[in-house]
C-alpha cells in the first residue's frame, strides 16, 4: 500500500517536516513492514515553472521535420526574473525550440529551465539546435514523469488549470509530495486505505485521528433508487456472496472533464494511473475509504440489477476486452441482458463508462471474501478491488463511499445527484468476544494494566462492556480479523508496544536433541558436501515427460504423479517423482553460462501418489474435522520420501600446471552412492542395472541386502544428454534416502582392528561373460570365511587367450587373523575355499 503524505495529513497529525521514511518508522511500531519510498523529486529537479507561449514560428527542416521556434514568457510581465543561472534570460522570456504541435500562442505550458533535471538524469541546458539557441524545454507529461502521454506537450488549460505565469509547476502538479509504501499482511485488509493507515499512524504516535467517513454526510435511509435484487442460491460454506448492495445515480455528468491535478497526483503516488475523471473518482474513493466501487453507464443497463451465481456456459467480455467462460461458482452482477460483471473482480465491457456517458450508476457493495478470491484466481484477474474484497471490507462504509463518489461527481463532473437510492441486504451480526481480564497477560507474558487493555481496544474502535471476569468486546466493523480473545490480546500487545515484550530464550529440556532421522540426514548431506559436491535447490515442479523418464526404470511403465491445479507454467505442471530433472535443469543453466565442471547434489522430497489423491470435498471452516475425515485427508496426501541425487559433468578438478584434470565417469557416481551408504552404515549391493534415463551398459542398480531397490547410479543416456544440450558422458545417481535411514542400524559398531600382519593372495577366474563381477566377488567372500578381511576386483579381461563368451576377473584378497599371524598355508587354504565356491556357483576356472 502506497500512502501519499499529503493525503495522510488530512486525517492524521503528521508533522509538516516528516518524510516518508519517518512515517514508515512509526508504522513499523504497529506491525507493518517497510517497502519503499516514492518521491518524484528524487528524479525531477527544478527550476520548472509555468510559462505562456508569446509567439510560435513554424520552421520546416531539410530532414522533413517541422520545428516550432517559440518565445515563452516565464515571469509575469513587468516583473524581474529572480532565477539565475547559465541560459536563464533575465528578461523573463526564453527562446525555446519545440517539436510538438499540439499548442498555440497564448497557451500556458510547463517549462523546464536550464539547470533542471528530468527523470532519466536528463539535464536541461541552453544549447544550439536547428539554428537557434534553445534555452529550456516545453515539457510533456511523460518527460515530467507524471504519465505516459508523449504525443504532445502538457497544456495546462486542458487539465483545468489557469495559473499565474512563473508559478512553480512542481508544486502546482503535486510533485513535491511523497509516498511511503508498506507491506500489508492478508489479515489486515483495512490498511489498504488511507482511512486504515491514518488510524494506525494515530495508534503509533498517540495523536488524534479524523475518520474520513465522518466527513461524509450520507443519508441514513435510501429508497426508490435503481432496482437491485440479491439472489445467491449457491452460497459457499453457507455464506451469501453479497450481503449489501448500495446504488446511487448521478445525472448530467460530463465525463470528458479533466481530473484535477491534486487528485491525479495522489493517485499516481498511490500507484494508480489516471484514466478518466469518473474512473479516477472511483479509485480515489476506494483508496481513501477502502471500499471498492464500480460505475455503470446507466443508459446501457437493461432492467433491474440481479446479483446471482453464474450458469454453466455463460460468457462475459470484461473491461480488458477478453471473453471469459464463467464458472457456476462465480458471483455475477447481471441485468436483463445477462452478465455485466464478475462481482468484486472486474466489470463488463457492455456497461462501461465512456466519454459519452451522462448518467452514472454507482455500485458500492459488500462481497464475501472466499467468492471473490476464488473468482480472481480462476480467471487470473488480480485487481485493486479484488485485493480488498478478498481480505475483507467494512460492511458499514458502503453507503458512505457511495455518497463520497456522488459528491465528487457533482463537484468535479458537473452532475446532479438523484435523491433516491438503493440499499439492500442484511447487516451481519456484530462479533462479540469474551475477554477474561487476566488472559492478555497470561498469553503475552506482560502484566498489562486494566487501563492499557481498555485504552488499546477502544482506540481500535471496539466497544467494551465490563463483566465479572473481564469484558465483553464488540469488534469494530472494519476489523473482520478480530474473532477470538487471542486476536484481542495480540492487538493489546501491538498497541502497547512489541518492544515492551521481554526477550527470553527458552531452555531446552534435558535429554533431547535431533531425532535419529535428523542426525542421519545431516550426516549424509555433510558427507556429500565434504566430498566436494555443491548442494543446490531445484524447483519441485516438472513436466509430465520428465516424470515418465526419471520416475520409472522401464520405458512405458505406468507412473502416477500429482498434477498441479494452478501451475506456474504448463510445462512444469506436475510434482516431481524424481530429483534428477531439477538437477539437470540446474546443470543446464550453469552450462549455458559457461560453468561446465560441475558436481551438484540435492536432498529433497519427491511426491508419489497412491490410489487415492485428495478428498471429494473440503471440510467446512470453523469446525474441527472428525478423526475419520482427518484420516481420509491424510490418506489422500501423497507419500513424500526424501531422495538424494547428484549430477556430475565435465572434469573433477580445475586444470593446473603439472596437473591434468580427469573427466567424471560412471565409477565416480557409484563411489558417491557407496559413500552415502557408508556414512549411514548401510551396505549397498551393486548390480548391473537398466534404467531408461541411464546408459544401457553403464548403469548400476543399488539395492539393500533385503533385495529392495533404493536407487541407480551411472552414466546418463546419450539421447537424454543431447536433448538437454549437456556434455556427453555426464553421470548421475539417485537414492531413496528414507529407505537408507530405515535400513541403518541404530548404533554403528566399529570393527576390531587387528594388529597382526596381512596376507595377500591374488586370483584370476574365467567365468561366462554374463556373470556379474559382484556376484563372483560375493561368492569369494562367502567361501573364504572369517579370515578374509577384504576382497576387491582389480582387472577384467576378455580377448586373446580367453575363450569366446567368457571373461577373466582378477581379484585381490586380503587375509588377517585377530589373534595370530597367518601362515602361508592358512591363507592359501582360505583362497582355495573361495575359488571352490565360485566354481560351484558359476563354473569359474582359475587362470
Amino acid at each position: 500500500m502506497r500512502i501519499p503524505l499529503s493525503w495522510l495529513r488530512e486525517f492524521a497529525q503528521v508533522p509538516a517536516g516528516a518524510t516518508a521514511e519517518d512515517v514508515m518508522a512509526e508504522l513499523v511500531k504497529v506491525g507493518f513492514e517497510e517497502e519503499a519510498v516514492h518521491r518524484p523529486t528524487d528524479a525531477l529537479r527544478g527550476p520548472v515553472v509555468v510559462g505562456q507561449v508569446l509567439s510560435l514560428v513554424k520552421e520546416p527542416q531539410s530532414n522533413g521535420k517541422t520545428i516550432n521556434w517559440c518565445q515563452v514568457r516565464v515571469v509575469p510581465e513587468g516583473q524581474e526574473q529572480t532565477l539565475t543561472g547559465k541560459g536563464i534570460d533575465p528578461s523573463g522570456v526564453q527562446g525555446i525550440v519545440c517539436g510538438a504541435h499540439n499548442f498555440v500562442e497564448g497557451d500556458k505550458v510547463v517549462v523546464t529551465l536550464p539547470g533542471a533535471v528530468l527523470p532519466g538524469d536528463f539535464h536541461i541546458s541552453a544549447r544550439k539546435t536547428y539554428g537557434h539557441m534553445s534555452a529550456g524545454m516545453i515539457a510533456s507529461v511523460r518527460e515530467l514523469g507524471i504519465g505516459e502521454d508523449h504525443d504532445g506537450i502538457l497544456v495546462l488549460s486542458r487539465i483545468g488549470l489557469d495559473p499565474e505565469i512563473g508559478t512553480d509547476a512542481m508544486e502546482l502538479l503535486g510533485l513535491y509530495d511523497q509516498a511511503a509504501e508498506i507491506n500489508v499482511t492478508p489479515d489486515r485488509g483495512y490498511a489498504f486505505s488511507i482511512r486504515g493507515v491514518a488510524r494506525e499512524y494515530a495508534h503509533a504516535t498517540g495523536t488524534m485521528f479524523t475518520d474520513p467517513a465522518s466527513k461524509v454526510n450520507a443519508p441514513a435511509v435510501l429508497s426508490g433508487g435503481y432496482g437491485v435484487k440479491i439472489n445467491d442460491d449457491a452460497p459457499i460454506y453457507g455464506k451469501p456472496g453479497c450481503d449489501r448492495f448500495v446504488a446511487r445515480t448521478v445525472r448530467g455528468v460530463d465525463a470528458t472533464r479533466p481530473t484535477p491535478p491534486w487528485m491525479s497526483s495522489r493517485l499516481r503516488l498511490a500507484g494508480i494511473r489516471s484514466i478518466s475523471l469518473p474512473v479516477d473518482i472511483s479509485n480515489y474513493v476506494m483508496l481513501e475509504l477502502g471500499q471498492p466501487l464500480h460505475f455503470y453507464d446507466q443508459d446501457k443497463l437493461s432492467g433491474d440489477i440481479v446479483v446471482r451465481r453464474a450458469v454453466a456456459g455463460e460468457k462475459l467480455t470484461t473491461l480488458d476486452g477478453k471473453e471469459r467462460s464463467l464458472d457456476p461458482e462465480d458471483l455475477l452482477i447481471t441485468d436483463a441482458s445477462g452478465p455485466i460483471g464478475v462481482a468484486g473482480v472486474m466489470g463488463g465491457a457492455s456497461t462501461e463508462v465512456s466519454d459519452a456517458t451522462t448518467a452514472v450508476l454507482i455500485e458500492a457493495a459488500h462481497f464475501e471474501e472466499v467468492s471473490i478470491a476464488r473468482s480472481r484466481r480462476r480467471h487470473k484477474l488480480p485487481s485493486e478491488a479484488s485485493k480488498r474484497f478478498e481480505r475483507g471490507v467494512d460492511w458499514q462504509v458502503a453507503n458512505i463511499a457511495a455518497q463520497r463518489a456522488v459528491d465528487l461527481l457533482v463537484e468535479l463532473a458537473g452532475g446532479t445527484a438523484d435523491e433516491a437510492g438503493t440499499d439492500v441486504g442484511t447487516a451481519p451480526d456484530p462479533v462479540t468476544i469474551a475477554l477474561p481480564a487476566d488472559f492478555p497477560a497470561a498469553r503475552i507474558g506482560i502484566d498489562f494494566t486494566e487501563e492499557q487493555i481498555v485504552t488499546s481496544l477502544e482506540d481500535l474502535g471496539a466497544v467494551l462492556e465490563k463483566t465479572g471476569a473481564g469484558w465483553t468486546v464488540t469488534a469494530p466493523s472494519w476489523r473482520n480479523d478480530l474473532e477470538t480473545k487471542e486476536d484481542l490480546s495480540e492487538e493489546v500487545a501491538r498497541l502497547v508496544g512489541y518492544d515492551q515484550i521481554p526477550a527470553t530464550l527458552p531452555v531446552a529440556p534435558p535429554g533431547r536433541g535431533l531425532t535419529r532421522v535428523q542426525q542421519q540426514r545431516r550426516r549424509l548431506v555433510q558427507a556429500l558436501a565434504d566430498a566436494g559436491l555443491t548442494e543446490v535447490l531445484a524447483y519441485p515442479f516438472v513436466s509430465k515427460a520428465a516424470n515418465e523418464t526419471f520416475g520409472v526404470a522401464e520405458e512405458g511403465a505406468p507412473r502416477s504423479a500429482v498434477k498441479l491445479a494452478n501451475p506456474i507454467s504448463e510445462e512444469h505442471g506436475y510434482l516431481r517423482t524424481s530429483v534428477l530433472p531439477g538437477l539437470l535443469e540446474v546443470a543446464k543453466r550453469n552450462h549455458s553460462r559457461g560453468f561446465r565442471d560441475l558436481a551438484v547434489f540435492e536432498a529433497g522430497l519427491v511426491f508419489l501418489p497412491g490410489d487415492t489423491v485428495g478428498t471429494p470435498s473440503i471440510p467446512p471452516l470453523g469446525v474441527r474435522p472428525s478423526d475419520e475425515v482427518l484420516d481420509a485427508l491424510y490418506d489422500g496426501v501423497p507419500d513424500q520420501p526424501l531422495h538424494v541425487a547428484a549430477v556430475l559433468t565435465g572434469h573433477d578438478s580445475p586444470a593446473a600446471a603439472g596437473h591434468a584434470p580427469r573427466l567424471w565417469d560412471w565409477a565416480d557416481a557409484l563411489d558417491i552412492a557407496r559413500l552415502a551408504g557408508d556414512v549411514l552404515g548401510v551396505e549397498l549391493v551393486v548390480t548391473q542395472g537398466r534404467h531408461q534415463a541411464f546408459h544401457p551398459g553403464r548403469a548400476a542398480q543399488l539395492s539393500l541386502r533385503s533385495g529392495e531397490v533404493v536407487g541407480y547410479a551411472g552414466e546418463l543416456h546419450p539421447k537424454l544428454l543431447a536433448a538437454h544440450d549437456m556434455p556427453a558422458r555426464s553421470v548421475a545417481l539417485e537414492l531413496n534416502a528414507d529407505a537408507l535411514f530405515e535400513a541403518a542400524a541404530d548404533v554403528v559398531v566399529a570393527r576390531h582392528i587387528s594388529t597382526f600382519p596381512v596376507a595377500t593372495q591374488d586370483v584370476a577366474l574365467v567365468v561366462p561373460q554374463d556373470v556379474p563381477a559382484d556376484d563372483v566377488l560375493a561368492a569369494l567372500r562367502e567361501g573364504a570365511g572369517e579370515l578374509l578381511e577384504d576382497v576387491a576386483l582389480f582387472d577384467v579381461y576378455a580377448g586373446k587367450g580367453i575363450e569366446d563368451g567368457k571373461k577373466s576377473l582378477a581379484f585381490g584378497l586380503r587375509f588377517r587373523a585377530t589373534d595370530r599371524t597367518l601362515t602361508a598355508d592358512e591363507a592359501s587354504e582360505a583362497r582355495e575355499r573361495a575359488v571352490a565356491t565360485a566354481a560351484e556357483r558359476f563354473g569359474a576356472v582359475q587362470r
